[in-house]
């Protein structure tokens, strides 16, 4: 019996598809899944594909978080300038509500917030700008997400505005039954 060979039909074009949320910048990006019997290819990251719109291309860390517990609140983090994070997430083993507040000044979404359910099944990703924090809660046990940082971590300048801030008014799906204590320490806006 001969071997099976097979090609992407997709050679040349990207499977990326960016939707901007009501904060400018930041995006959802879906996977186009090439399948067969085998299961499916899909490409999560193409960097001519962010370049054409004018997304921060350079990667220069890559992090994973697991957390135990349904409710496990983690943010609302971000770095300070000169190392302000782009990052681009994804769930890869349960599901999390992702949520992202703009802290740019000149920003005409300055202190909003947007919120997507990222999930091992649905298989969306988060690109995440500079001058945003980000934080998630988990909504299932035993999640994993994976994280591409465009710096490395300073802890000189790691700052966080907290989860349950009034001026923000983050909606969580559920209450968090765990949250670290740096991050209770937070600031108000």
């Amino acid at each position: 019996m001969g071997r099976k060979i097979y090609h992407s039909n997709s050679r040349g074009k990207s499977n990326l598809k960016f939707i901007e949320t009501k904060l400018k910048g930041a995006y959802v990006i879906e996977i186009e899944k090439n399948e067969d019997e085998r299961g499916f290819f899909a490409r999560i990251f193409e960097r001519k594909r962010f370049s054409e719109l004018g997304l921060d291309t350079e990667l220069f860390q890559c992090n994973i978080s697991f957390n135990k517990q349904k409710g496990t609140l983690r943010g609302m983090h971000y770095q300070d300038l000169p190392y302000g994070e782009v990052k681009i997430v994804r769930c890869t083993r349960g599901k999390i509500f992702d949520v992202i507040i703009d802290l740019r000044p000149d920003s005409l979404t300055y202190r909003n917030w947007f919120g997507i359910e990222l999930s091992y099944e649905n298989y969306k990703i988060m690109y995440i700008p500079k001058g945003f924090a980000h934080g998630f809660q988990t909504l299932e046990e035993d999640t994993e997400i994976f994280y591409h940082m465009s710096d490395c971590y300073m802890p000189e300048y790691a700052r966080g505005i907290r989860w349950d801030d009034k001026a923000i008014g983050i909606k969580w799906p559920i209450k968090p039954t765990t949250i670290s204590e740096n991050d209770q320490s937070y600031r108000l806006l």
